[in-house]
């Protein structure tokens, strides 16, 4: 194997795993090691990775020929493409080490683990041989000193962790989109999850949600202390917060929602009336909106702000003052395409199309989906009886309201496949 001898793992969080032929396979997410019996340190059997779709497989480390701070290499391209499940007797090392509370020898003085190292042997086994661990002085402005010292002199690492921080496993999962972000946390025990959970800022946290399993969602949000849930809610867009909400019996959704900010609330109070499986009930109320005596230059840096996902900044809408929903008149939309191909000095009013006939909040969702289908569009408005517009269905929020309930839920994932790598026997 052509690799450093020790490898700090925290530190392996995110790199890219490639097949011998170059091809990416996935990301390291966490190492697994194998507890034994007598005093000497854990076994490191292998890495977590982390496939498309959201899938963690096992990869054993006698399959892995390279490993640095850039990229792990395997020996072959045949995977085993089960999901990933925990023995009773394995660790996983970032997961349940990573901040823990524990006490150095001699001497006793506690501290924190920020990291922890692998070593290969002579007769390439690996091991969990070091820890880097942080003093905690008990004062707030100083940090305390950082140990790196030999697993044996760690007293702490096995068993049931007291309550913990989270900054060390922030610090590994800070640069996940927040898609897998919600998927790391999915494998975490709850009370672990929660705190994770916790820590995160609002605006974080509330992208986070958004990509979780209702239930988790909902244990996430009932931990909280009511006035943090209630800022988050107010970071979540509209139609994710009354999803969100809708999971909550009707006492509690009032008061998250008397808590919240008025202007913030009443979008998601109005999409909270509208039927289940209707426009109303799957449509963003914050679509782009400009007057038609816009220009294209300020349409273009509209759509380019970044807090837009790629689907509400595919088009922009055209109405009658005010530009709040819902709206003055609907007079059009124009999509970003369209755009980039007028003068930046043009008005809206003289690109604006209107021969696709909008939604109405009491369009079923099948419907919704047929209509984007035989006009491939990635948005379409939603007016109400006077022809204002109340918001716009995305085909993000088909997809999330077409798939399975649980869709977003690993643990109800059926088995993909097989693809590329082939299936071949159990590694762990």
């Amino acid at each position: 194997m052509s690799t450093p001898t020790r490898v700090y793992i925290a530190r392996l969080a995110g790199v890219a795993v490639f097949d011998p032929n170059g091809d990416q396979v996935g990301r390291v997410r966490d190492a697994v090691a194998r507890l034994r019996a007598t005093k000497r340190p854990p076994e490191v059997v292998g890495l977590v990775a982390e496939m498309p779709m959201r899938r963690r497989i096992f990869l054993s480390i006698n399959r892995i020929t390279s490993i640095d701070a850039d990229a792990v290499v395997l020996g072959s391209g045949t995977l085993n493409l089960r999901r990933f499940e925990k023995r009773p007797n394995e660790l996983l090392v970032l997961q349940e080490l990573l901040d823990r509370r524990v006490q150095l020898d001699p001497g006793g003085q506690p501290g924190a683990v920020v990291d922890v190292a692998m070593e290969c042997s002579r007769g390439g086994e690996w091991s969990l041989t070091r820890v880097a661990v942080r003093e905690q002085t008990g004062r707030l402005s100083r940090r305390g000193h950082l140990h790196q010292v030999e697993w044996d002199r760690v007293r702490g690492l096995s068993g049931i962790a007291d309550n913990r921080g989270t900054a060390n496993l922030l610090a590994v999962l800070e640069d996940m989109r927040p898609a897998d972000l919600a998927n790391a946390l999915q494998d975490l025990p709850d009370a672990r999850r929660n705190e994770v959970a916790a820590a995160l800022d609002d605006e974080r946290l509330a992208d986070v949600l958004s990509e979780l399993p209702e239930h988790d969602q909902v244990e996430i949000l009932a931990a909280l202390d009511r006035e943090r849930a209630a800022d988050v809610l107010e970071e979540m867009d509209p139609d994710d917060a009354a999803d969100l909400l809708n999971e909550l019996p009707p006492p509690e959704q009032d008061v998250l929602l008397d808590l919240m900010e008025p202007d913030e609330a009443d979008p998601v109070r109005q999409l909270l009336k509208y039927t289940p499986g209707t426009a109303g009930s799957v449509m963003t109320s914050e679509p782009v909106i400009l007057p038609p005596d816009a220009t294209v230059a300020e349409a273009l840096a509209r759509i380019r702000e970044p807090q837009l996902s790629p689907a509400v900044a595919a088009q922009v809408f055209v109405t009658r003052a005010p530009q709040n929903t819902p709206t003055g008149r609907y007079l059009g939309m124009v999509h970003f395409q369209a755009l980039l191909r007028e003068p930046p000095a043009d008005l809206l009013g003289k690109v604006v199309v209107n021969d696709i006939d909008p939604l109405r909040p009491t369009t079923p969702l099948p419907e919704i989906t047929r209509r984007m289908a035989t006009y491939d569009l990635v948005a379409m408005p939603v007016i109400d009886r006077s022809n204002r517009l109340v918001g716009a269905v995305t085909v993000d929020d088909v997809l999330d309201h077409s798939l399975p309930r649980d869709w977003r839920d690993r643990d109800a994932l059926a088995a993909p496949g097989t693809t590329d790598a082939a299936l071949d026997g159990a590694d762990g």
